[in-house]
């Protein structure tokens, strides 16, 4: 993989760290998946700030009109979700950097570049910013390009570009996000407590295997919160016929007909999914005893077993692979 030096294409500025601030004690570090039901009033400074933390409604429209790549951008969500699972980062740390990799997208047009390092070198700065927002250990930015990186950059060029990523978000990296709202329309499904984990598990695992389609850009985080825990809430029996309109009267700002289309376009999502994964096949084997080999000794069945290549499994299991010998 090629090293990439952009020392030019930004401002000399670099993003140093005094490295002895992180030496004493930590600030605690929350995610927001992790927190407790969050009160109706939290809530409410949510749905009214969430509209600040997304890109503009016309987003959308520039991947339908192919001024921007959806599969560029596919790929970049695809590699940010390799790199969250490598480390074991928290899904919030994974969302937030698609959030500043789609809040800049919008913002800013990256140089055309066939070879589509600008976007990669993107793709790094915002994991890298988002992991110092939410991770309590952040490996180094060279250990950070790993998973398949298609370029791997030096440290001062990725700085810089966390330093003009900062720039056109204006700093606003705390954002909203589903994750905000996801125990609090969990606690409201279920006030006993008793599927409140799962709830909240399995809508998390929806948002991250649905980050990358383009198509859920639509959406606000509110939106997005309120499908998934109904989605999630499919799978427990006692809440199967839970609906949109309920899920409108968790708190305001929320529209039933916005929780319906996001919730369809999960739905679609996932069967689409499901109809590209290939079936598995498993390979066809036979298997013979020991003494079933040894019985058949005879010429007629020596040469027939030639054609295989015989591994030996355990003391008496023997499998034939359909390959012919090469001995």
């Amino acid at each position: 993989m090629p090293a990439v030096s952009c020392s030019d294409c930004f401002t000399d500025l670099l993003c140093r760290e005094d490295s002895g601030a992180c030496s004493g004690d930590l600030p605690e570090c929350s995610s927001d998946v992790e927190s407790p039901a969050d009160t109706e009033e939290s809530i409410a400074g949510f749905i009214e700030d969430e509209r600040n933390f997304v890109p503009g409604t016309d987003y959308i429209e520039r991947f339908h009109s192919q001024s921007l790549d959806a599969s560029a951008r596919e790929d970049s969500v695809a590699w940010i979700l390799k790199v969250q699972r490598y480390y074991g980062f928290q899904p919030l740390t994974a969302y937030l950097s698609v959030n500043y990799l789609d809040r800049f997208l919008y913002s800013r047009r990256l140089a055309a570049q066939t070879n589509g390092w600008p976007l990669q070198l993107l793709s790094v700065a915002c994991l890298s910013l988002a992991a110092k927002m939410e991770e309590p250990l952040v490996p180094s930015l060279l250990d950070l390009q790993v998973e398949s990186a298609k370029y791997i950059f030096e440290p001062r060029t990725i700085q810089r570009m966390e330093l003009v990523v900062l720039s056109v978000l204006d700093w606003r990296l705390r954002s909203v996000t589903p994750f905000s709202f996801i125990s609090f329309f969990a606690y409201k499904l279920d006030s006993t407590g008793t599927y409140t984990g799962f709830l909240i598990s399995r809508a998390t695992e929806i948002i991250l295997s649905n980050i990358q389609e383009a198509s859920f850009l639509e959406y606000w985080p509110s939106c997005i919160a309120a499908a998934t825990v109904l989605c999630a809430a499919n799978d427990i029996p006692n809440f199967s016929r839970v609906n949109a309109e309920l899920a409108e009267s968790w708190c305001d700002g929320l529209s039933k007909e916005k929780i319906v289309s996001c919730y369809r376009i999960i739905q679609e999502i996932a069967v689409d999914n499901r109809r590209q994964k290939p079936p598995k096949v498993l390979p066809q084997l036979r298997v013979t005893t020991r003494a079933r080999i040894e019985s058949s000794g005879d010429s007629s069945s020596s040469s027939s077993s030639s054609s295989y290549k015989r591994r030996k499994l355990n003391n008496s299991l023997w499998v034939d692979d359909d390959r012919g010998s090469s001995d």
